[in-house]
């Protein structure tokens, strides 16, 4: 009899180990079958007094973090939990622990790390009771004051990422504005000297050059004033999460649509003054969409990043349910 109940406590042992193990790995099926057969292994608890939703946020993973909304209710005998160490779950999330930096290198850019950082942060604060969030661990810390602790570093290297975006896109934007402004008073064919009204006034392609033109200096001053603003920025933890982001979306989705009406009152000219010579019109208008095509590949993967992360669906499954 004492080497069945041996076997069984061994047995029971090896699960709760599994189930930790695939807390911190991220592997949400295992845990969700496993817990079906035993609700009571939810209440799983590793050396350091952790619960699975513990362990999910200190190591980053939002997959297991999310089976917590599949609790409806009960989710609440987990959230008032602290660890060993007195750190309640929203301490974990503001602690950039060696197990969160490995999830962290995934992502590209010290910003979009920061903004993922804030983004767990806020997840984990949106479902803390207001007494918990102001709960101090071991450290005599706050959640809040772990976090700006802990995540002091990855501002600043977030701040300089960001700037370096801006300033050198800044530099490109200001040469588009000054090439555009200038181009407006030097219009193909000339002005009638008599009036000054520019003499290829009724052709399209010149209503092209004048409407694409403008595009490009509107749109390349919009990308400098949004460049500027994030070389002006104060740099607090929160802008990281929209203020920041949504310049820079804002900045490089002007500066590419600059570059892109630049090159069309390029080609528009060309036209004009050749008067439709294909042999030269039609090299020209390919290699006016090769700095189009280089601006796609070195920099809207970067934008589509940021704009996924800023506006998508978020990480986190809110209507999960699987009990």
């Amino acid at each position: 009899m004492s080497k069945t109940i041996t076997t069984e406590t061994s047995q029971l042992s090896v699960v709760r180990e599994a189930i930790l193990n695939a807390a911190r790995w991220g592997i949400t099926e295992f845990i969700v079958e496993i817990v079906k057969s035993n609700i009571d292994l939810l209440m799983t608890l590793d050396s350091d007094l952790r619960s699975i939703f513990h362990i999910a946020i200190a190591h980053r993973q939002e997959n297991v973090f999310g089976l917590i909304y599949g609790l409806d209710t009960a989710k609440y005998n987990f959230i008032p939990f602290c660890d060993k160490n007195d750190s309640n779950m929203l301490h974990l999330a503001g602690e950039l622990s060696p197990e969160s930096q490995v999830k962290l290198q995934q992502i590209s850019g010290a910003a979009l790390q920061m903004q993922r950082e804030l983004q767990w942060f806020k997840e984990v604060e949106g479902i803390i009771p207001p007494m918990l969030k102001l709960h101090t661990n071991g450290k005599e810390e706050t959640p809040y004051e772990t976090f700006d602790r802990s995540h002091a570093n990855l501002v600043k290297e977030g701040e300089k990422w960001m700037k370096d975006i801006a300033q050198t896109s800044t530099v490109v934007g200001t040469l588009i504005i000054t090439i555009m402004f200038a181009a407006l008073f030097t219009v193909p064919g000339g002005p009638d000297q008599d009036t000054g009204v520019p003499l290829l006034l009724r052709k399209k392609l010149f209503k092209i050059f004048i409407i694409s033109d403008s595009i490009s200096l509107f749109a390349s001053t919009t990308s400098v004033l949004m460049f500027v603003g994030i070389l002006t920025s104060r740099y607090t933890a929160d802008d990281f999460l929209k203020s920041l982001p949504n310049k820079l979306i804002i900045g490089l989705s002007s500066l590419f649509i600059s570059i892109a009406a630049m090159m069309v009152a390029f080609s528009s000219t060309v036209i004009i003054m050749v008067k439709g010579q294909l042999e030269i019109v039609i090299p020209i208008v390919l290699l006016a969409g090769i700095p189009i095509g280089l601006f796609v590949w070195l920099q809207f993967p970067l934008l589509v990043k940021i704009f996924i992360s800023t506006y998508g669906p978020g990480i986190f499954d809110r209507k999960m349910k699987w009990l």
